[in-house]
C-alpha cells in the first residue's frame, strides 16, 4: 500500500529542507574558514594604544596568505599553516650585534638563528613589533612590504647604524679648535 499523496509530498518537502539545511551548514563551515585559531602569547606591552592602532590596520592578506584568527591581543597571523606571525608590544631591541636592515623606510633587526623562520623586530619604534616569517613558504620582502602601512603608524625615533658608522673618524676641519 502506498502512502497518501499528501503525506508523501510532505515527506519529500521535509527531506529537501533537511538537505538544504545540511548544505547551508556545510557552506557556512567552508566559507568561514575551518582553520583553527592560532595560539600566540601577547607581548609584554600588547596593551599599548599604539599596538591597537597597528592591529586595526593589519591587512587581510600578506604575501598572498589569508589572515587567521589569533588568541592574543595585538597579534596577527597569515597562512594555513601560519607562515607569518606578528606581535606588537615587544621590547625595543636597542643596541645589538644582530644585523639591522632598512626595508621601505622601516628599520628591522634581523635574527636568522632559526633556519626555517627569520625574526624581524622593528628598531627605533616603541613599542616594537616582531614579525616571524617562514621564509621557506613566503618571500620576506613581500611580507615586510605588505605590513609597512600598519607598522609605520608607530613613529620611528632612532635609526639603524652600520658598524662603519660607529668607527668613522671625522674629516679634518680647516678651522682650528681653540
Amino acid at each position: 500500500m502506498c502512502p497518501p499523496p499528501a503525506r508523501a509530498a510532505a515527506a519529500r518537502v521535509s527531506r529537501v529542507r533537511s538537505a538544504a539545511l545540511l548544505l547551508a551548514a556545510g557552506a557556512v563551515a567552508v566559507l568561514s574558514g575551518c582553520a583553527p585559531t592560532v595560539g600566540l602569547t601577547p607581548a609584554a606591552h600588547a596593551g599599548d594604544p599604539r599596538c591597537a592602532a597597528v592591529t586595526v590596520r593589519l591587512p587581510n592578506t600578506v604575501a598572498g596568505l589569508a589572515s587567521r584568527e589569533t588568541n592574543a591581543q595585538a597579534t596577527g597571523a597569515w597562512g594555513d599553516p601560519a607562515a607569518v606571525l606578528l606581535r606588537c608590544g615587544v621590547p625595543d631591541p636597542g643596541p645589538t650585534t644582530l644585523p639591522c636592515v632598512t626595508a621601505l623606510g622601516i628599520d628591522w633587526v634581523v635574527d636568522a638563528s632559526n633556519q626555517k623562520a627569520i625574526s624581524y623586530t622593528t628598531f627605533g619604534r616603541t613599542p616594537a613589533i616582531q614579525v616571524v616569517v617562514d621564509h621557506t613558504a613566503v618571500s620576506d620582502s613581500t611580507v615586510l612590504a605588505d605590513l609597512k602601512p600598519a607598522v609605520s603608524v608607530i613613529p620611528q625615533k632612532h635609526k639603524c647604524l652600520d658598524t662603519s658608522d660607529a668607527f668613522t673618524t671625522p674629516a679634518p676641519s680647516s678651522t682650528p679648535i681653540p
